[in-house]
């Protein structure tokens, strides 16, 4: 259902995808999610650790329609702050490898200005497909 697209001269990316086909399948929109929980308390002030509840968060919306992290296929991330984004690269590594493995989507990292939400060191937007 699902086709990486890796032009053949192409270097592999690392930890994305450049391109992916899909075929059939249900298309899933989840909007922007940010690092507090599912009462709208933050836990962690660090980026690492509002990346692994923002995973968990992408995840939670997208079980809801009976998904799994493989069915991924865009991750949208905006960032605070680059530098804070390229220091905290270890814990956000293990907290996407715990929680979707070794799946990586087409994704793409924008510096922003400002959050709506004044807590947040990130807000990631997700699309995925589900097979029929």
């Amino acid at each position: 259902m699902m086709q990486i697209l890796q032009p053949p001269s192409w270097a592999r990316p690392k930890g994305f995808s450049n391109g992916i086909a899909v075929k059939g399948g249900k298309t899933v929109y989840i909007a922007g999610q940010v690092g507090y929980n599912g009462q709208g308390v933050f836990e962690a002030k660090d980026f690492a650790g509002q990346f692994r509840q923002t995973l968990a968060n992408i995840l939670a919306v997208l079980a809801e329609a009976a998904g799994r992290p493989e069915h991924l296929v865009r991750l949208t991330w905006y960032v605070l702050d680059k530098q804070e984004y390229l220091g905290a690269l270890n814990g956000v590594g293990a907290a996407y490898r715990e929680l979707i493995g070794k799946h990586y989507p087409c994704m793409a990292v924008v510096q922003v200005s400002g959050l709506v939400e004044d807590a947040a060191r990130l807000e990631i937007e997700a699309t995925a497909v589900i097979p029929d």
